[in-house]
């Protein structure tokens, strides 16, 4: 949590409070890092990490929208930002499919 932590410090968001997920909860065999934050203005951050070494695809990014759309239900409220933290190289198509869907990429 630290590494995302300090990625966003460095841009200039700081949370008041954020809180980790275990994917297990969700329902969900991937290894992902799912956390919930909530900023000083009150907005509600979704925040994935997911450290791979293959190459992030356009399945990869229905994937996510899935997870997203269970940790919506999971907290019964929407999120006003999504953000993903990657190790992998992106898909030209995924990143563009990542930027339509509302996705910030880190």
């Amino acid at each position: 949590m630290q590494m995302v932590v300090d990625s966003l410090r460095k841009k200039g968001k700081i949370y008041k409070k954020m809180q980790e997920l275990p994917p297990s909860e969700l329902g969900i065999r991937n290894k992902i890092k799912i956390y919930k934050a909530t900023d000083t203005l009150g907005y509600f951050w979704a925040i994935f990490a997911v450290s791979q070494k293959s190459r992030l695809l356009m399945k990869d990014v229905y994937k996510f929208e899935e997870i997203y759309a269970k940790l919506i239900i999971y907290y019964d409220h929407n999120f006003k930002h999504k953000v993903l933290f990657i190790d992998a190289p992106l898909c030209s198509k995924a990143q563009k499919a990542f930027k339509e869907q509302g996705w910030k990429i880190n």
